[in-house]
């Protein structure tokens, strides 16, 4: 009855900004549970190659690389016309790839408004839009297809930095999740999110150089690990996920769900 219950056996997966940090924790954790193809993308060529060849060499499963920018919707067409060109059919998506800004309320720029919401929440939306096709090949009430997108906490609390636009989206993409959801779950194709914490990574440089400080705040008293991003991954992507439908999950040691806060009773 449970065999398999976490195996991604065969299946054909797309990470977006998978060459480093919580994107590359997960497309290795697809690839350690079986998973038949992984490809990512990322900006940068060098790194995206790398990344792939590192992975396909630690695992059994192939992990290929895309770079491509998918910071606008013609970047999120190219990316797709390319997996369409490659296969017939996308089990897993992971919209992961994201961007962050942070300024003065008095200096805050336009630029980094549009960047950030451009990368964070426009571009989700629409490169699985231009997916929806293989998605919708590989989606079976039996096996349903999963897309799986990227938040934050920052998105469920008030993170004290000034990071107007991060917040803002990431609060986007929980709502976008749960919209999303209501539509494409009646073509099987579940959607869900996760709400990373603190894990090392070059967006969340704090956790990255100053683990030990950074854990002291965290109940869980550690930052997160590569297990604890591929597990929640793996789960959601896999037969063991398939009734959880516009969730978000946070994965943060406790941050949002296990502090106190401040104590205001009078």
């Amino acid at each position: 009855m449970f065999k398999d219950l976490f195996s991604l056996k065969g299946r054909v997966a797309l990470v977006t900004g998978g060459s480093r940090g919580i994107g590359k924790m997960i497309a290795a954790g697809f690839l350690a549970q079986g998973a038949a193809k992984v490809y990512i993308t990322a900006r940068k060529a060098g790194p995206c190659e790398a990344t792939a060849q590192e992975l396909t060499g630690a695992y059994d499963g192939e992990c290929i690389a895309l770079p491509i920018d998918i910071s606008t919707v013609a970047g999120c067409d190219k990316l797709a016309a390319e997996i369409i060109k490659l296969e017939p059919k996308l089990d897993i998506l992971v919209n992961n790839a994201g961007a962050a800004w942070g300024a003065d309320f008095d200096e805050f720029p336009e630029s980094g408004w549009d960047k950030v919401m451009d990368l964070n929440v426009k571009s989700v939306f629409f490169l699985t839009k231009a997916l929806a096709k293989p998605l919708r090949a590989a989606a079976s009430p039996e096996r349903p297809a999963k897309v799986i997108n990227i938040a934050s906490v920052d998105g469920i609390f008030v993170n004290p930095g000034e990071t107007y636009s991060y917040a803002a989206s990431k609060a986007a993409v929980i709502h976008l999740t749960r919209r999303m959801a209501t539509r494409l779950i009646k073509e099987n194709i579940n959607v869900t999110a996760i709400a990373p914490g603190a894990f090392k990574s070059d967006m969340n440089r704090a956790a990255r150089d100053h683990s030990d400080e950074v854990a002291q705040r965290i109940p869980a008293r550690r930052i997160g690990s590569d297990e604890d991003m591929a597990g929640v991954a793996i789960y959601l992507a896999s037969r063991a996920g398939d009734y959880v439908v516009g969730n978000t999950i946070a994965v943060d040691g406790g941050v949002v769900y296990a502090n106190a806060g401040l104590e205001i009773a009078g």
